[in-house]
């Protein structure tokens, strides 16, 4: 085989393997989504249950008004924003059961818009 063509080949293998191997790191899993639908004037699902530091992604959407979504025990917040994907990323960093809430005046049943988040170890 002439040097020049078994240099192509070497360097075509070598960028395959390159190929593959980048393949396979893009392949890790994700982390979970969960979707979670705000409405006036809850949330579908209003009971969600993680495991301690086991980060999950929280998918918000609404068809309604401007809303917030807030788990003051937890540090985290969101504003969800009609007809977009708001996209909030957590990782509970403690047991129990934690309550949120919209924290933007939705209308007349905003004080109901609740719901829970029950971290286990």
């Amino acid at each position: 085989m002439n040097s020049n063509i078994r240099a192509t080949v070497i360097a075509v293998a070598f960028f395959i393997g390159l190929g593959t191997g980048a393949a396979h790191v893009a392949a890790q899993p994700a982390e979970p989504v969960i979707k979670i639908t705000a409405k006036k004037f809850d949330y579908t699902p209003n009971q969600v249950t993680l495991k301690k530091g086991v980060p999950v992604v929280l998918e918000f959407t609404t068809a309604d008004v401007l809303m917030g979504f807030n788990v003051s025990d937890l540090g985290v917040r969101a504003d969800i924003i009609p007809g977009k994907v708001v996209r909030l990323r957590i990782v509970p960093d403690k047991a129990g059961t934690f309550t949120f809430f919209c924290d933007i005046f939705c209308g007349s049943g905003h004080e109901d818009m609740t719901g829970t988040i029950t971290v286990v170890e």
